[in-house]
């Protein structure tokens, strides 16, 4: 059944036990998600890629049910139509005090796993479209009126033009901003600036190390806790390229001389201290020929994101998780 995103007080968790929250808007979807959760345990996060790839291991954690549970709830997240078999698996089996929510970017009509919760008079299915930029001011307005910081109405919307409709990213912003703020400084549009492009630069750089270094349970968790959009994906992209081709000459030293120390140290331009130990792990993982290779594809997948630009966040994030799988050093 279809639900409107200002209706979510129609949804009956202990009735509508399969949830499809989809479309742009990220805050809003965890909103929501999040009060339906008040007060429940027992929740379990997986994204797509994991069950797609231990389906059985998902399947089995899913109908068996511990002792100790009074119910369990899962969140499936960045999820397309190939999940749609194994809910309807899950389905079929009718499992008491089962509750899942699956959390989706766009789906257009002919979406299949879209028309399944749509044409079910159980199940929900609820689009959440980006807030407008008069919605997202008066949520900044609010915002700083309560904590009470002085900021011009020019500088609320370049925070809020940012943001791309989507008030999770905002939020996150504010936060930001008001932690700068503590520090006595005026917020201007120079420090605005700078502030946003810090936290964009940081999380994709963070993602893109951890990628190079095989932590495949670092990246799921910053998948999860950062709202990267479409428009991300060819700075991501970029970020990996150019990463990829600074362990690629890393590696290639290192293969010559064996030397890790000497390889870290020698590095031109130098390696800042906190990320030594990190390239460490990224030098060990790869083989020159390996990060060739990587390369070569990273090219082949930003032709593909400018092709499908509306799937983009989907290709970016299951060849992230694909690199981090694979075994490349040897």
């Amino acid at each position: 059944m279809i639900i409107k995103s200002y209706e979510l007080n129609k949804i009956n968790f202990d009735q509508n036990k399969l949830i499809l929250f989809y479309g742009k808007n990220e805050g809003l979807k965890n909103d929501s998600t999040n009060n339906l959760l008040k007060n429940k345990e027992n929740i379990s996060k997986y994204e797509e890629k994991e069950i797609l790839e231990n389906t059985n291991i998902f399947l089995e954690n899913v109908f068996c049910k511990s002792l100790f549970e009074n119910e369990k709830i899962i969140i499936i997240k960045r999820v397309t139509d190939k999940i749609l078999k194994i809910i309807e698996e899950i389905e079929e089996k009718k499992i008491e005090d089962l509750k899942i929510i699956i959390n989706a970017d766009i789906l257009e009509k002919k979406s299949k796993l879209r028309s399944f919760f749509e044409k079910s008079r159980e199940h929900v299915c609820v689009a959440f479209y980006p807030d407008t930029n008069q919605v997202l001011s008066k949520l900044t307005y609010n915002f700083f009126n309560q904590k009470k910081i002085s900021i011009s109405p020019a500088n609320i919307n370049l925070i809020v033009n940012k943001c791309n409709g989507d008030r999770e990213t905002l939020f996150n912003e504010l936060d930001k901003i008001e932690y700068f703020s503590k520090s006595g400084k005026k917020i201007t549009e120079e420090s605005i600036i700078k502030l946003t492009n810090l936290i964009e630069n940081h999380s994709i750089s963070d993602l893109i190390d951890n990628c190079l270094a095989k932590n495949k349970k670092k990246i799921i968790n910053i998948l999860n806790e950062n709202n990267f959009g479409n428009e991300d994906c060819i700075i991501i992209t970029r970020t990996f390229l150019l990463k990829s081709k600074k362990i690629l000459k890393l590696c290639s030293e290192f293969k010559s001389n064996k030397n890790i120390d000497l390889t870290i140290s020698s590095a031109k331009p130098p390696i800042f201290w906190k990320d030594k130990e990190i390239t460490k792990q990224q030098i060990y993982k790869w083989t020159p020929e390996n990060i060739k290779k990587l390369i070569y594809k990273l090219n082949e997948i930003e032709l593909l994101i400018k092709k499908n630009i509306n799937n983009s966040i989907n290709l970016i994030t299951d060849f992230i998780l694909d690199q981090s799988s694979s075994n490349t050093n040897s």
